[in-house]
């Protein structure tokens, strides 16, 4: 990917770099060493005196990663220069690990990126847990994952989850207001107590039968497992889920073939970084529901 600018004014090329192209002085610092910086074609340093009507070009190829390349299937629901999203099966870990470095989403979308010829590595912008399943979003490089970051610490990324819930929320909608904390020091897993971090879901009941429910759920701070806490913390855990539901909610979940938790990215609403069009992707995987289900037609929170 190549960032481009035309300056309209005259002053060094950090200038340029790090307050009209928004790049980071990290990202500057690696990449100066690598003649990634062009004027008008020809490759300088960041103290070169830009004058008006200069094109100044940035080479953004990124390092080959360290993990293998694994072909394997991906549903691309959309892709350009700097971003694509993938509709995420359950199943399917994220990203390597020290424990694990094959068998990823990463080490699929690494094999792509090189059969396609593309000089790209795996930033994710979102994430999701490996039974969760729907859109995830990566950047093609660092200065783009950046750009999202920030957005996304601005609460400029809409995200819209869907699960099957053991159970009925009352009221049908509205918000779980409950800080998350680590449930030990080394544990993995998260719990609802009152010196976590603050964490808070908005949800609505999209049907309902005797006893599942379909909720519509917006996560409005992004911890771990936050909708999968908050949704066992009120007693209605979501379906197949072997860490926070019940022994009740899991052999119901067993009786209708949930092999996993059945949660989905429903939907990732944001604006490009670079040409600040709105976007929007949706999964079209669907969620596993007995056959009762009455839609309740709820108004959006």
């Amino acid at each position: 990917m190549e960032l481009r600018h035309k300056a309209e004014t005259e002053g060094k090329l950090l200038r340029f770099l790090r307050r009209e192209m928004g790049m980071s002085s990290t990202l500057v610092g690696r990449l100066k060493y690598q003649k990634a910086f062009l004027v008008n074609g020809v490759p300088v340093f960041t103290n070169y005196m830009v004058k008006p009507g200069d094109e100044i070009t940035v080479l953004m190829d990124e390092p080959t990663p360290e993990y293998p390349a694994e072909e394997g299937p991906l549903h691309i629901l959309y892709e350009d220069e700097a971003l694509i999203a993938i509709d995420k099966p359950p199943g399917l870990m994220m990203h390597p690990s020290s424990c694990r470095i094959t068998g990823t989403l990463a080490n699929r979308l690494t094999w792509y990126y090189q059969a396609t010829g593309q000089p790209c590595a795996v930033h994710p912008v979102s994430r999701l847990d490996r039974d969760t399943f729907g859109v995830v979003l990566l950047a093609k490089n660092s200065h783009v994952h950046a750009l999202m970051h920030q957005a996304q610490k601005r609460g400029e990324l809409q995200k819209i989850y869907e699960a099957a819930i053991y159970g009925h929320l009352t009221p049908l909608q509205g918000e779980i207001d409950a800080p998350i904390a680590r449930l030990s020091e080394r544990s993995l897993l998260r719990c609802v107590r009152a010196d976590g971090k603050p964490a808070l879901t908005r949800y609505e009941t999209i049907a309902r039968g005797e006893v599942v429910s379909l909720v519509r759920l917006r996560p409005m701070t992004g911890r771990t497992h936050q909708l999968r806490v908050h949704c066992a913390h009120m007693g209605v855990p979501i379906l197949g889920d072997p860490q926070y539901g019940s022994e009740a909610s899991i052999a119901y979940g067993k009786t209708l073939g949930c092999e996993s938790q059945q949660l989905c990215a429903r939907s990732l609403c944001f604006r490009h970084p670079l040409t600040g069009a709105s976007i929007t992707f949706e999964s079209q995987q669907k969620i596993i529901l007995p056959n009762d289900l009455k839609n309740l037609g709820t108004s959006p929170v």
